[in-house]
């Protein structure tokens, strides 16, 4: 299997994985255990978004102006996913509803929190990609960087899942749906690296402006949940675990 599908498809398969905890679990994912992976998966994405994609955008410019790129692209991918955030209908994890008023139910404004948010993400595999085939990176980052995106998928996956099976929707059913919000994020990498021939002179804008995307998934989805309530001082315990083992795996194997 090359390494471009595989890391073009982890990511996907964490929330599938997430999603299966439907046949395995009669209630929620314990509290403990999803504070936990949310915190170590927003470790891994901040050191990935720094190591993996800011620093290779600084590293492609020269002198002082080497900082535009990454800086505009970077705010770019903020900017985006809060439009998306601001004029779609969906509600965060444990949160309230956002976007405009809809007849939509809670639980598919969730899916569609998660499946909105798994694209930019998918979208950032393919960057990273994309710089190891054509602007000489090290294609053990981006397996790196998919690997810690698969892993902040897993309770997505099953924050999905779970309420539709708790909904009366079959088993199989809640897995579906749950797992089929992560199909986006192998086809936004796909686009990405079809492109990737012609977007090599924009590499910079487009690696920061994926940071910026999961930098703001981390901040506006992730921390708030894992900071609220019972256990989370776990949930920082992960995330600098998370951050430590992303900033070794990107030093030792870029």
């Amino acid at each position: 299997m090359s390494p471009v599908f595989t890391a073009l498809m982890i990511p996907f398969l964490g929330t599938a994985l997430g999603s299966a905890f439907v046949f395995f679990m009669k209630l929620d994912m314990p509290e403990l255990v999803q504070k936990v992976l949310l915190g170590f998966a927003s470790g891994v994405m901040v050191a990935a978004s720094v190591w993996s994609l800011i620093i290779p955008a600084l590293e492609m410019g020269e002198g002082a102006s080497a900082v535009v790129p990454p800086t505009v692209g970077l705010l770019a991918g903020f900017a985006f996913l809060l439009l998306i955030d601001y004029i779609t209908p969906h509600i965060h994890p444990g949160g309230e509803a956002e976007g405009p008023q809809s007849r939509l139910s809670r639980t598919t404004k969730l899916a569609l929190a998660v499946t909105i948010h798994n694209f930019p993400e998918g979208m950032a595999v393919g960057v990273a990609i994309a710089g190891a085939l054509t602007a000489d990176f090290n294609m053990a980052g981006a397996l790196a960087l998919s690997l810690g995106i698969a892993i902040q998928n897993v309770p997505e996956g099953a924050i999905i899942s779970m309420p539709l099976r708790a909904e009366g929707n079959s088993r199989w059913k809640a897995f579906g749906i749950g797992a089929l919000s992560g199909v986006v994020e192998p086809i936004g990498g796909a686009l990405v690296l079809l492109l990737a021939t012609s977007v090599l002179g924009i590499m910079p804008y487009m690696l920061a402006f994926a940071a910026g995307a999961m930098l703001y998934v981390v901040v506006e989805e992730l921390v708030p949940e894992y900071s609220q309530g019972r256990h989370s001082n776990i949930g920082t315990i992960g995330f600098a675990l998370g951050f430590a083992l992303m900033m070794v795996l990107d030093v030792v194997l870029g």
